[in-house]
C-alpha cells in the first residue's frame, strides 16, 4: 500500500478521459482485474514513424450504439488476459490519463470488445493501488450519479 492518501469510491463510479475524447464512461470498479480494460468494438494497429499508434472506437454509453468516439492513441505494450471466464486474449495496451471526480492520474487501459458487457469499462487494481479504496456497498461516491437518455 502506497503512503499516499485514500479515497473512498463507490463500485461503480462515472469517469472522464479526456485525451482520448471521452467525456464521461460508467466503469466498474474491479479489485478482481489486474490491469483496466475499456470497449474498443474495433481496434486498427498503424505504425508512425518509429511507434506502434491504435485507431479504435467506443461506444462509451452501455445499451448505445448510435454514441460512437473515435480514438487513437500509442500503444505502449501487447499482452495476452485472462477474463473473469478464463479465456486469453492478446489486447494492446494504451496509457491514459483518467479523471474521476476532482481526482486525475495516468491509467494503463487494455482495449477489447465489451458490446455484451454491462459496463464500458472496468476499472482494475493496478490503477485503483496508492489512490482509492472501495466500499462495495456504495456507488458513484466520488462521480455522482449521472442520468443520460437511451436512443
Amino acid at each position: 500500500m502506497s503512503d499516499k492518501p485514500q479515497r473512498i469510491i463507490g463500485w461503480r463510479e462515472w469517469l472522464a478521459i479526456d485525451e482520448l475524447g471521452i467525456p464521461r464512461i460508467k466503469a466498474k470498479v474491479d479489485t478482481g482485474a489486474r490491469t483496466s480494460a475499456l470497449h474498443a468494438f474495433y481496434v486498427e494497429p498503424e505504425q508512425r514513424d518509429e511507434a506502434l499508434w491504435v485507431r479504435f472506437g467506443v461506444h462509451p454509453l452501455q445499451k448505445n450504439q448510435i454514441e460512437v468516439i473515435h480514438c487513437q492513441a500509442p500503444v505502449i505494450d501487447q499482452r495476452v488476459v485472462s477474463d473473469s471466464g478464463g479465456h486469453r486474449e492478446a489486447r494492446y495496451v494504451i496509457q491514459s490519463q483518467v479523471t474521476l471526480g476532482k481526482y486525475s492520474w495516468p491509467v494503463e487501459l487494455t482495449l477489447t470488445n465489451r458490446d455484451t458487457m454491462q459496463f464500458r469499462m472496468l476499472l482494475g487494481r493496478s490503477a485503483l493501488d496508492g489512490h482509492f479504496l472501495v466500499d462495495v456497498s456504495r456507488s458513484y461516491l466520488l462521480s455522482g450519479k449521472l442520468r443520460h437518455p437511451q436512443p
